[in-house]
C-alpha cells in the first residue's frame, strides 16, 4: 500500500530514532540561542495603529522629540475656592517641584462643578522618577486629610500595567503547563505518557520564540506575541501528541504489537495533524491581508509555532514511542476509567441524536444562532484605561473620577504639526486660530496644550474632547476637529494629522472594517479547498464551513453579552466594558477557524475510516463520533483550560481572548460534534460523499485504518515484543 506523508515521517523517525530526537533537541538549543542572541524587536508607536493616528506618532518619531509622560493629580473633597483646598493645591505643587523630577509645572485648573481641581506637570527623562512624585502626592494628601487626590497619567498607567502584566503572564505560565499536564494525567493514567505532549508542545513553543526573534529584525513584532505564541503553541501542539498518541495506545489494546500500532497511528492520526495543521497555518496567515502590523506579527508567530508543533509530532514523537515502548506507561496511577462496553456521556447523548437526527440538527442550530444573536450589535473600540483595569484599581477609579470633571482631559486628541518653521508668524497665528476655533465649536473642551518642538519644527496640541472618550459625542468632536478645524487653521501651514486614544481606535476600526470581508473569504476559501481535497466531498467541505461559522458566531454571541452588554459579567471577575477590543474579534476569527478543523479533520476522518470498511453512513458516524470522544474530549478540556487561563488575567482584552476562546471550544467539541455534525452526517447519508465528475481529478486519499507495513523490521531485536 503507497504509504503517505505522515505515515513515511513516522518511519523514518522510528528507524532512526536516536537521530530524530537529537535532531529536534538540536534544532530547540540552536533556534533559542539564535532568538536570545538577536533579541526580540518590538513595534515602534507608529508601526501599531494606522492612517492619520499612525502617520502622526511616525512624525513624532521621525523628528526624534522626546516625549515625556505627563501627569495630573486630582483633587476633591472640598470646594475649588475653598482654603482647605488652596492649601492642599499649594503643598501638591511644592512637593512635586522639590523632587527635582518634573518640568513644565502648568498652571491650575478648576473645574466647572467648581469641586475638582488638577495640578499637571511633565516628568523628567530619569530611570524613575515615579516613585518620588508618588511619595509627594501622599504626602500632600495626608497632610490635607478633608482633600482627597488621585493620580493619573502615562507614567502612572505604565507602572500598573507593567506590574499587572508581569505579574499575569508570569501566573499564567505557571500554572498552564502543570493544568495541563494534569488533565494528560487523567487521559492517560501514566506519568510518562503525560508528559510527552506538554514536553514537546513547549519546546516547540521554546523553537518558534527563537525563530521568532530572528524574524522580528525584518518584521517588528507586538509585545503580546509571545503570551498569544505560548496559548497556541501549548493548545496545538499538546492537541497534536495527544491525537497521536491515544492512536497508538488504541492500537495496542485492539492487540496489535507495537511497531503496527505505531505505524497505524501514523498513517491515519499523523496525516490527521499534518492536514490539520496546514490548515491552522493557511487560516492564520489570513491575518497578513488585514493591512495592520500587529496580526502580521500575530500570523508569523502562530504559524511558526503551529508548524513547528506539527512537525515535531510527525517525527518525534513517534521516535520516542519506538524508543520507549512500553516503557511509555512509566508512573501509572490509578484513576476511575471508563469500562468498555459502556456508552459514556457521549454514546448516551448519541443515541437520541441518530434516531432523530432532524430534531436534533434544528434544536443545536438553533441554540447556537440563540447564542450568536447578541453579536448583531458587536460594537469594537481601542478600549480606554478605565475599560482595561479593573474597575476596583485606583488608577481606574481616578481616570473614571478625572474624565466626569474635566471632559476629554485624560485622552485628549492630539494634532500634530509639521511645519518649515514653526515659529513662522502666520504657523503661530494658525495654533492660535485652532484653539479659538476649537472651543468655539462647542465641541472642544480648555485647557488646550501647546508643546513646540522648535528644533525639529514640530507642535503637539491636545485638544480635549466633548463626551465621554468613545460615545457619539466624542466621535463627532473628533471628525470636527479632523475635517473643519484642522483643515481651516493648522493644515493650510503644515502636515497636522490627528491622534489620540479616540483617533487611533476610530483610524483602526476603519482598516479592520475594509480588511474583515477579504480575510473571512480568504480563510473560508483556502479551508473549503483543503477539506475538498483531504475529503473528496463537496457536502463535506461545505459542512465544514458552515458549522464553523456557527462556532465563532456563538462565540462573537457570549463575548458581546459578557462583555459589551454586562451579562454575567462578574463570573468571569469583571465589569462589562461597552465594546470589544478592536483586534479580539478578527483575531478569534481566524484561531477558531483554523483550531475548529483539529476536531473536525480528525472525528470526520475516524468517519471516513468506518464507511470505508462497509459500514452505512449512521453507523460509521456512530463508529467515529465514539471512537473520538474520549480524545476530543481531552483535548478540548485542555484548550479550555489553557484559554480560560488568559480568562482570569487583569487586563480586559485578554479576559476577552481567553472566554471568547474557551467558550468557541467549549461549543465546538459538545453542541457542535456531539450533536450538530452527527445528526447532520446522518441527514446526508450517502450524500456525504458526493463529488461532482468535474472535481474526479483530486487526489484520492485513503482513509483506511488498514496497516501498512510495521516497523518492526528495523528494530532492534532487543526491543521486539515477545511472542
Amino acid at each position: 500500500m503507497k504509504r503517505n506523508l505522515a505515515a513515511t515521517l513516522g518511519g523514518w523517525s522510528a528507524r532512526h530514532r536516536m537521530t530524530a530526537i537529537l535532531g529536534w533537541l538540536l534544532f530547540v538549543v540552536l533556534a533559542t540561542v539564535l532568538g536570545g542572541a538577536a533579541g526580540q524587536v518590538t513595534m515602534a508607536d507608529h508601526e501599531q495603529g494606522t492612517g492619520q493616528s499612525a502617520r502622526a506618532a511616525q512624525i513624532i518619531a521621525e523628528a526624534g522629540v522626546d516625549d515625556p509622560d505627563q501627569e495630573t493629580v486630582l483633587l476633591w473633597g472640598a470646594a475649588a475656592n475653598s482654603p482647605e483646598m488652596t492649601r492642599a493645591v499649594a503643598d501638591v505643587r511644592a512637593n512635586v517641584q522639590a523632587t527635582g523630577e518634573i518640568t513644565n509645572l502648568r498652571p491650575d485648573v478648576v473645574a466647572k462643578d467648581g469641586r475638582h481641581v488638577i495640578v499637571q506637570f511633565t516628568l523628567k527623562e530619569s530611570d524613575d522618577p515615579l516613585p518620588a512624585i508618588q511619595r509627594a502626592v501622599s504626602d500632600a494628601e495626608r497632610a490635607n486629610p478633608s482633600v482627597q487626590m488621585g493620580e493619573f497619567g502615562g507614567a502612572t498607567a505604565d507602572a500598573w500595567f507593567d506590574n499587572a502584566l508581569g505579574s499575569d503572564f508570569k501566573r499564567a505560565e505557571m500554572t498552564a503547563v502543570p493544568l495541563a499536564l494534569g488533565i494528560l494525567l487523567v487521559a492517560f493514567g501514566a506519568l510518562l505518557a503525560a508528559l510527552l505532549p506538554v514536553v514537546l508542545a513547549f519546546t516547540a513553543f521554546l523553537a518558534a520564540g527563537g525563530v521568532l526573534a530572528v524574524v522580528s529584525q525584518a518584521l517588528h513584532v507586538d509585545q503580546t506575541t509571545n503570551s498569544v505564541m505560548l496559548l497556541m503553541g501549548l493548545a496545538v501542539g499538546v492537541d497534536y501528541c495527544l491525537f497521536y498518541l491515544q492512536r497508538e495506545r488504541e492500537e495496542r489494546r485492539k492487540g496489535r504489537d507495537r511497531e503496527t500500532a505505531l505505524a497505524i497511528a501514523a498513517a491515519t492520526s499523523g496525516r490527521s495533524v499534518l492536514v490539520s495543521g496546514i490548515t491552522v497555518m493557511v487560516a492564520m496567515s489570513g491575518m497578513f491581508l488585514s493591512g495592520l502590523l500587529l496580526f502580521k506579527g500575530f500570523a508569523i508567530a502562530t504559524i511558526l509555532v503551529v508548524c513547528i508543533a506539527m512537525l515535531g509530532s510527525v517525527t518525534v514523537l513517534p521516535a520516542l514511542l519506538s524508543l520507549l515502548g512500553d516503557k511509555v506507561d512509566f508512573g501509572r496511577v490509578r484513576l476511575p476509567r471508563h469500562r468498555e462496553g459502556r456508552a459514556g456521556l457521549v454514546g448516551t447523548l448519541l443515541k437520541p441524536v441518530l434516531a432523530r437526527p432532524g430534531i436534533a440538527a434544528l434544536l443545536s442550530a438553533g441554540l447556537l444562532l440563540a447564542l450568536a444573536a447578541p453579536a448583531l450589535g458587536m460594537k469594537t473600540e481601542k478600549l480606554s484605561i478605565d475599560q482595561q483595569i479593573p474597575p476596583g484599581e485606583e488608577i481606574a477609579q481616578t481616570y473614571t473620577r478625572l474624565n466626569e470633571a474635566f471632559p476629554g482631559n485624560p485622552e485628549p486628541a492630539v494634532v500634530v504639526l509639521k511645519a518649515r518653521d514653526i515659529n513662522a508668524p502666520q504657523v503661530k497665528g494658525a495654533i492660535s486660530d485652532l484653539e479659538r476655533r476649537a472651543v468655539a465649536s462647542g465641541e472642544m473642551n480648555e485647557p488646550i496644550d501647546v508643546t513646540v518642538h522648535t528644533r525639529a519644527n514640530v507642535a503637539e496640541i491636545e485638544v480635549p474632547l466633548a463626551g465621554t472618550g468613545s460615545d457619539a459625542t466624542s466621535k463627532h468632536a473628533l471628525e470636527t476637529l479632523r475635517e473643519q478645524v484642522v483643515p481651516q487653521t493648522v493644515g493650510k501651514v503644515g502636515e497636522a494629522p490627528v491622534t489620540g486614544q479616540l483617533a487611533w481606535s476610530v483610524d483602526y476600526n476603519d482598516q479592520l472594517r475594509s480588511s474583515i470581508a477579504p480575510i473571512f473569504l480568504f480563510v473560508m476559501g483556502i479551508t473549503f479547498l483543503l477539506m475538498l481535497i483531504f475529503f473528496r466531498s463537496l457536502l463535506i467541505a461545505v459542512s465544514a464551513i458552515v458549522l464553523n461559522l456557527l462556532s465563532v458566531g456563538a462565540a462573537y454571541g457570549v463575548m458581546v453579552a459578557v462583555f459589551q452588554h454586562g451579562w454575567g459579567d462578574s463570573l468571569v471577575g469583571t465589569k462589562g466594558a461597552g465594546a470589544l477590543e478592536s483586534w479580539i474579534p478578527l483575531f478569534v476569527f481566524v484561531v477558531l477557524f483554523g483550531l475548529s478543523m483539529d476536531y473536525h479533520v480528525f472525528v470526520v476522518s475516524r468517519i471516513r475510516e468506518a464507511y470505508d470498511r462497509g459500514l452505512d453512513t449512521t453507523r460509521a458516524v456512530s463508529e467515529g463520533i465514539r471512537a473520538t470522544a474520549g480524545v476530543v474530549t481531552s483535548a478540548a478540556v485542555i484548550m479550555i483550560a489553557t484559554f480560560g487561563i488568559f480568562g482570569t488575567l487583569s487586563m480586559q482584552d485578554f479576559k476577552q481572548l481567553g472566554v471568547g476562546l474557551a467558550v468557541a471550544v467549549l461549543i465546538d467539541a459538545t453542541i457542535v460534534r456531539v450533536v450538530l455534525l452527527p445528526a447532520v452526517m446522518t441527514l446526508l447519508g450517502q450524500r456525504n460523499w458526493y463529488l461532482p465528475r468535474w472535481l474526479s481529478w483530486l487526489p484520492r486519499i485513503s482513509h483506511s485504518e488498514a496497516p501498512p507495513q510495521p516497523y518492526a523490521s528495523t528494530v532492534p531485536k532487543n526491543l521486539m515484543p515477545t511472542p
